[in-house]
């Protein structure tokens, strides 16, 4: 063969193969999932809703289309409330199993464990629930490197402030209280609750009397009730997560005559009833939505969806998750791209009103970069109670679906 008609030849071969491979890998590529990896602590009580919400979002999603075209696949991983098993779990998700967005934990140490990583791989990351003020507080001292992970959830200083919020409007008016015991446990989140309930309550007239920091693992919580009791407050504020059956029925047996609001996540999930036997009666808690409470009119149809599907409301973690994928999925479409800076740059730009409220996120230049928004207009939460083995909305007004009914123990002292 001629050298000419040879180099011809062998031009017009690889021209052809070369146009035969775009005309594989070009759809191909349009129609990748989207991969959005979910780590949570998936046998716990908050965190079982985290990747269910997730789910229900991404179906939703992609029961209309999915993202220009492209299916949401969300990946899940079970951390066991494990820092070093949502560490292994995230680089498993990254660099084996490819997601571009990971949604991670409601535990705070968890999530400090992670921020690292998620700037290592350059990998955008939000949390649905852990709260310490140390995540976006992180993001903002060193931008570069933490500009990766955002705060998808109220920093513990904006928990505090909405606990007081609720309480000023629904327990000094009912209870005339003017004095409080703080009792939270020992964990990365609730130090700067702590601080934030100090700083709080006695600007809504509530002197603190007495602060007690237990241990997670702790038992028998007969002798922290009896000192807070011998300080005589007119109501116990927690901050408590990790545990909440054990403190919840001793209070409950024990008759203490106290009431008890503030912080308890495992009060916000509505299995909580039957786990503490309805102990539970009368317990206040804060939270993002329970059921029936309009937050907006997506917050219901989302509660009822989620219970048709897993036979259960979700704790606040799961409404945060839920939302998180819509306006992740959001982003991407805004973006054009799951490239991570590009991402991040869309995500910072968020504006989605969702099942929480409207999500916004503080900017670089904000002590709080990062972290969501609080305040009238973006997401607040709420005050609720168990009554008669349902969570009742009573603060803000105008989604409350009844009012405080004082516990019988407290009742009686109150007479």
């Amino acid at each position: 063969m001629p050298r000419a008609v040879k180099n011809q030849t062998s031009a017009k071969s690889i021209t052809l193969a070369t146009i035969a491979a775009l005309a594989v890998s070009g759809p191909a590529r349009a129609a990748d999932p989207i991969k959005i990896g979910v780590i949570a602590e998936a046998q716990s009580v908050v965190g079982a809703s985290i990747p269910q919400a997730a789910q229900l979002a991404a179906d939703e999603i992609n029961a209309k289309g999915g993202v220009d075209g492209r299916m949401i696949q969300v990946v899940t991983y079970d951390d066991k409330s494990s820092a070093a098993d949502a560490v292994r779990a995230f680089q498993r998700a990254v660099s084996e199993d490819k997601v571009q967005v990971v949604i991670a934990s409601y535990v705070s140490e968890v999530v400090l464990a992670l921020m690292p990583w998620a700037g290592r791989l350059k990998t955008p990351m939000i949390t649905p629930g852990a709260a310490s003020n140390e995540i976006s507080l992180g993001v903002h001292k060193d931008y570069a490197r933490n500009k990766y992970t955002f705060h998808g959830y109220l920093t513990s200083a904006a928990l505090a402030q909405s606990v007081c919020d609720g309480s000023k409007a629904v327990l000094t008016d009912l209870l005339k209280a003017k004095t409080a015991a703080i009792m939270s446990e020992d964990a990365a989140w609730t130090r700067p609750l702590d601080t934030g309930y100090e700083e709080c309550l006695p600007k809504i007239g509530i002197k603190v009397v007495d602060h007690i920091r237990f241990s997670p693992d702790t038992g028998d919580f007969t002798p922290i009730y009896n000192r807070i009791e011998a300080a005589k407050p007119d109501l116990i504020v927690t901050g408590i997560s990790h545990v909440g059956v054990q403190p919840t029925v001793q209070w409950k047996n024990q008759q203490v005559p106290l009431a008890m609001t503030g912080m308890n996540s495992q009060a916000t999930a509505s299995s909580f009833w039957n786990d503490t036997n309805g102990a539970t009666e009368g317990v206040i808690f804060q939270s993002l939505a329970v059921p029936g409470a309009a937050m907006t009119d997506k917050t219901i149809p989302f509660g009822e969806a989620f219970k048709k599907r897993f036979s259960s409301a979700p704790s606040y973690a799961g409404y945060m998750a839920y939302d998180q994928v819509y306006y992740v999925a959001d982003a991407i479409k805004r973006a054009g791209s799951t490239e991570a800076d590009k991402l991040v740059e869309a995500l910072e730009k968020t504006d989605w009103t969702g099942v929480a409220g409207r999500t916004q996120f503080y900017g670089k230049d904000e002590p709080f970069t990062h972290s969501i928004r609080y305040g009238t207009g973006y997401v607040t939460g709420l005050l609720a109670q168990w009554q008669g083995g349902k969570q009742v909305a009573v603060w803000p007004p105008q989604i409350a679906t009844g009012q405080v009914v004082l516990p019988a123990a407290v009742k009686a002292a109150a007479r």
